[in-house]
């Protein structure tokens, strides 16, 4: 089992990675798929006129506050999540809703009118994931000649219906031999096996599976760019103030809290709760900008972008032996943690709500601290069973389907619950009653028995229990 440090840790678009970058690139998908040979022509003088998308479960429940509709529009216009300027999207969109038309780089142009051609549908669920949706091309006498499903499965990851089947099964498959990387583990337990063997650390295994894909050199490139999206995203967000957009009127919080924490550092005053406040502000700052559709790293989601950063930049505020190989560490012993998580239950709130989002941030981000403090591998992963622990059975009930109300301080409090994890384990020896494999697969279950209402459906939960103003 191999996921890549830069498939879990993506750069894109707020304000939801399964809602907002995974249904932009589930359009790109099917854009290249129209250009392509794998679908059959009746005829070479048959040509795609228009095209039509339909939203299904979560997507259609939560999608407008999502902006899972604007999304779909900057796919289909050929903008992708990473490369998309926040500044242009209002203006792209302006112009497809004017002509009713999207006119993607390298295509003929096709017939598609927001209001009409854009279905949110909240009747019918589609039967592989929460997140589904349905492209359609037709010719000009509208007759149907290609239709794809794709699932948003979390994390800005898009499969088809047929991918997702398909890693359902290798899922129940044993490991095959012969893996293309040195260590291929698929769970916690092989991983400090493999550890243990080799007496490398997470990070190194993670390393040397990474190099199979790249040279050292662009690895580090790459974990310097993700860490510098991430760390320019907490500078904007302690930067920026006023209302968020969605109708909620929520006030942007983290620039004023910024202010008063500059003025008790610069006055010397004793404050207890100093490291949480700072923790808390930083992932509020980048939960802000995500709220607001700017430019955010899955950390693995959207949702859960703040707490990584938020502890990464505690790092370097409170530890003076900070450098870039501990950032660079960090990075990847998140990721292995993450990649284990993913691929032994899920990191979608519209899954298994919102344990799978913040709760598997804050394993990764203990883990990842963890590491950088000088724990052990079995420290590490006691830290993130810790953290992944006490996240157990959180729901994912958004107000108004807006990455809001409760998503902002939440982040912050899983940074906390992230420290002290981290904290414990390393005053420990590693050894623990619950193995963070058992947590993995309890979440699992926990999301599988959890009802639909609490899965980022906006249905129950403070959804409901909150007047929106």
């Amino acid at each position: 089992m191999f996921l890549s440090v830069f498939d879990v840790f993506k750069i894109g678009v707020g304000p939801s990675s399964s809602h907002t970058m995974g249904p932009m690139s589930a359009a790109n998908r099917f854009l290249d798929l129209l250009l392509s040979n794998e679908w059959p022509r009746p005829s070479s003088n048959v040509h795609v006129a228009s095209i039509k998308v339909s939203l299904h479960g979560s997507l259609a429940h939560t999608g407008i506050g999502h902006g899972t509709g604007r999304a779909v529009i900057l796919g289909l216009m050929g903008e992708r999540p990473d490369t998309v300027d926040p500044d242009r999207m209002d203006a792209i969109i302006d112009e497809v809703e004017r002509s009713a038309r999207v006119t993607p780089p390298g295509h003929p142009g096709y017939q598609f009118q927001p209001k009409t051609d854009l279905i949110f549908d909240k009747k019918v669920p589609l039967p592989g994931h929460a997140n589904g949706m349905s492209f359609s091309a037709f010719d000009k006498d509208d007759r149907l000649l290609v239709k794809r499903i794709y699932y948003s499965i979390g994390g800005g990851f898009v499969v088809t219906d047929t991918e997702l089947e398909q890693m359902r099964a290798d899922k129940k498959k044993p490991a095959a031999a012969g893996e293309r990387v040195p260590f291929p583990f698929a769970s916690a337990k092989q991983m400090l096996e493999m550890s243990e063997r080799s007496g490398l650390t997470i990070a190194q295994m993670k390393r040397a599976n990474e190099e199979t894909r790249m040279s050292a050199e662009e690895l580090d490139a790459g974990l310097d760019r993700i860490w510098a999206a991430m760390s320019s995203c907490i500078d904007r967000g302690l930067k920026v103030d006023g209302i968020m957009p969605g109708g909620l009127k929520v006030r942007r919080r983290a620039r004023a809290i910024h202010d008063k924490l500059q003025e008790e550092w610069r006055s010397n005053r004793i404050n207890p709760l100093l490291a949480n406040d700072w923790l808390s502000v930083y992932a509020m700052a980048v939960n802000e900008e995500n709220a607001a559709g700017g430019r955010v790293v899955t950390a693995p989601t959207n949702g859960a972008a703040g707490v990584i950063p938020a502890t990464i930049r505690y790092y370097q505020h409170f530890h003076e032996d900070w450098d870039r190989e501990g950032i660079h560490n960090y990075l990847l012993t998140a990721a292995a943690v993450g990649g284990i998580i993913k691929h032994n239950a899920s990191i979608s709130g519209a899954e298994v709500g919102c344990q799978g989002e913040v709760g598997s941030a804050a394993a990764m981000a203990a883990a990842g601290l963890a590491a950088v403090m000088g724990a052990t591998p079995e420290q590490i992963e006691n830290a993130a069973e810790i953290a992944l622990e006490h996240h157990l059975g959180m729901t994912c009930d958004p107000i108004a389907g807006l990455v809001q109300v409760p998503c902002i301080e939440r982040n912050a409090l899983g940074a906390v619950k992230a420290v002290t994890a981290a904290s414990l384990a390393i005053k420990g020896d590693g050894q623990h009653f619950v193995p963070l494999d058992a947590c993995i697969e309890t979440m699992r279950q926990t999301g599988y028995d959890m009802s639909e209402k609490y899965k980022e459906t906006s249905t129950g939960g403070l959804a409901v229990n909150v007047v929106e103003c």
